[in-house]
């Protein structure tokens, strides 16, 4: 007999823009997961693009963010999803029964320089371990 894989877990960031917070939370997540944790992020009204600030404050602890695109939040990415962290974006995240929610209350990085994303950045990597932890799934780095 042979023991199924072990699932694994997924895990959606939304945030209005798509642009800084889920950004920078999908790409720690990755990260520290590997290919241990599905990730996706997206937004209630996607910016054009990533917050370059946020794309700097990324690259200064090794992740390149910088090919991302912010994606639309859609009613299949949450049904996909076994955890939804939201991030300021309000009622705009459909609501499914059997998903594990959670609002991360957070500085919003839109128009901020580097020095104001650092903070955000470090509590971010802060909150993805934790949630690691809570996954069961240790980090990697």
């Amino acid at each position: 007999m042979t023991t199924p894989p072990p699932l694994t877990p997924s895990v959606l960031f939304v945030c209005v823009h798509n642009a800084g917070r889920s950004q920078m939370a999908a790409a720690f997540l990755s990260h520290l997961a590997g290919n241990r944790v599905q990730v996706r992020s997206a937004g209630s009204a996607p910016a054009g693009t990533v917050n370059p600030a946020v794309v700097q404050a990324m690259r200064e602890v090794g992740i390149d963010i910088s090919a991302q695109v912010p994606k639309i939040l859609t009613t299949d990415a949450v049904r996909s999803s076994d955890v939804v962290i939201t991030m300021g974006c309000g009622d705009t995240c459909p609501v499914f029964p059997g998903k594990r929610y959670l609002d991360w209350t957070l500085d919003d990085p839109a128009g901020q320089g580097v020095d104001a994303v650092r903070p955000i950045r470090d509590e971010i990597e802060r909150r993805i371990r934790g949630l690691l932890a809570e996954l069961g799934t240790p980090a990697t780095a």
